[in-house]
């Protein structure tokens, strides 16, 4: 058993609606289901970027948390 894990991120405009996000997400689906892959879930994968510490501090940034949605897929090969 194979599983793929690919990013998803959603692009929307001010004045559209759910769906478009849906309609997103259900083409990045029917394309892997046509490769043989079977759709498991959405998962959320928080991670930490690390701070840049600059030059003698000078354009320091800090740290902060960011968090990524990946759809995973299944195949029975």
């Amino acid at each position: 058993m194979q599983f793929k894990v690919v990013p998803f991120t959603a692009h929307m405009e001010r004045n559209d609606t759910s769906a478009k996000v849906a309609s997103q997400m259900q083409t990045i689906i029917d394309d892997h289901v046509l490769q043989g892959w079977e759709y498991i879930r959405m998962d959320s994968v928080q991670t930490f970027i690390a701070a840049d510490e600059g030059c003698f501090g000078i354009g320091a940034k800090p740290g902060f948390y960011t968090t990524y949605n990946v759809l995973v897929f299944k195949n029975n090969i």
